[in-house]
């Protein structure tokens, strides 16, 4: 028998995990290697005083995705940028959302990430005059709040508060 030559898995799509502040320095380093990669990018306007700033920054914070060889994966670990690279699991959903996620980045209107939120999911409030408070997420289609159940009654307040008061617990 003759010499098989070792098959090369096909590139793979990569959600690569930054160290805080580090997605920047990273997504120049995938594009020195020559390794398909998106960082997708926000504006944001910040104001000093009387000064307005606008500057660039991350839409997912932490997060940077890429294509590579699984055999070149070390290279992303080269100069100690991030923490890990997991794969991708179903790569076309994963491409059709990065391709809506482009259009909303070009298409100038603010966005901002968002907790998927599902009802009866456990969260606490960290913020306001309920900090520490834990309920339950009530209706994330319409959400109004929280509900906190008083068990021995059977019952639960609802309390209405703004989503991003709250922190999702496992």
């Amino acid at each position: 028998m003759g010499k098989h030559l070792p098959d090369f898995a096909e590139p793979r799509w990569f959600v690569c995990h930054t160290k805080p502040r580090c997605e920047k320095k990273f997504d120049d380093l995938m594009q020195r290697e020559g390794f398909a990669h998106y960082l997708p990018l926000v504006q944001s306007v910040r104001r000093y005083g009387t000064q307005k700033k606008t500057f660039t920054k991350p839409l997912f914070p932490g997060y940077v995705f890429t294509r590579i060889e699984p055999e070149r994966k070390t290279r992303v670990y080269q100069q100690d940028l991030i923490v890990r690279a997991l794969p991708v699991e179903n790569e076309p959903v994963f491409l059709r959302q990065m391709e809506e996620v482009k259009t909303i980045c070009s298409s100038g209107l603010e966005a901002a990430v968002h907790p998927l939120m599902k009802k009866g999911r456990h969260v606490r409030v960290v913020g306001g005059p309920l900090h520490g408070l834990e309920g339950y997420v009530d209706d994330p289609v319409n959400p109004q709040g929280i509900v906190v159940s008083v068990d021995v009654l059977q019952q639960g307040l609802l309390v209405r508060l703004p989503l991003d008061c709250l922190q999702l617990l496992p």
